[in-house]
């Protein structure tokens, strides 16, 4: 048996009875139980966990582990995750009633993603990929009224691809009716712009920051 870790939270209760509870540390890990001949892939787990995973966030906020990662026993897990501990337990006492939301935005103007085959060598066939990614733009007037509309403790602007550009917004959980009436705003002040309000999700974007 093993078991498929979702995340890092605070406190045992923020986890069970919803998921399994596995100590590591100053932290606990909250875990879906799998058949050792189950896949990982299987998308009946993936559902599961998704379903689980919601379920955690609505508790309370915890830090998001990317999927794949299981483990046997409570002490393999918590080997894996000790060089992070100390850090993530002090994110979940600073942000621990805080989320995070994400407004995906077409770009106004992009590059085109490189032909692979146009390049001798990976490593420049990376840089242009950057490049491209690193090129899309949105509508600046768009831009700015998010920055003023999206009440956020901090932001943080991605490039994720060179079709797009994503803002990820810390909040407070209290204010995420407020960001999707913002969200509303925009979608009525900027009918030209295509843009995906998602949210509430557990921190991740922000889980690599130092605690203030």
């Amino acid at each position: 048996m093993r078991t498929v870790v979702i995340g890092a939270h605070l406190r045992r209760d923020d986890i069970e009875p919803a998921a399994a509870a596995l100590a590591a540390g100053g932290v606990f890990l909250s875990g879906v139980e799998v058949p050792d001949d189950q896949p990982l892939g299987d998308r009946a787990l993936l559902l599961r966990v998704a379903e689980t995973r919601a379920g955690l966030l609505d508790r309370a906020t915890f830090i998001a582990i990317r999927y794949g990662f299981a483990a046997r026993s409570e002490a393999e897990a918590a080997a894996k995750v000790a060089p992070h501990v100390t850090r993530w337990q002090q994110l979940l006492s600073d942000h621990r009633n805080d989320v995070e939301m994400t407004l995906k935005i077409a770009a106004t103007t992009s590059k085109p993603r490189p032909d692979r085959r146009a390049f001798d060598s990976g490593a420049s066939y990376l840089k242009a990929l950057h490049e491209a990614t690193q090129a899309a733009t949105i509508d600046e007037a768009f831009r700015a009224a998010v920055e003023q509309k999206l009440v956020a403790k901090r932001r943080k602007w991605i490039h994720r691809d060179n079709q797009s550009m994503e803002l990820v917004a810390l909040v407070a959980r209290n204010a995420i009716d407020e960001i999707r009436a913002a969200g509303e705003e925009l979608k009525r002040d900027f009918p030209h712009v295509a843009f995906m309000l998602s949210g509430p999700w557990p921190l991740e974007v922000f889980a690599d920051d130092d605690h203030e």
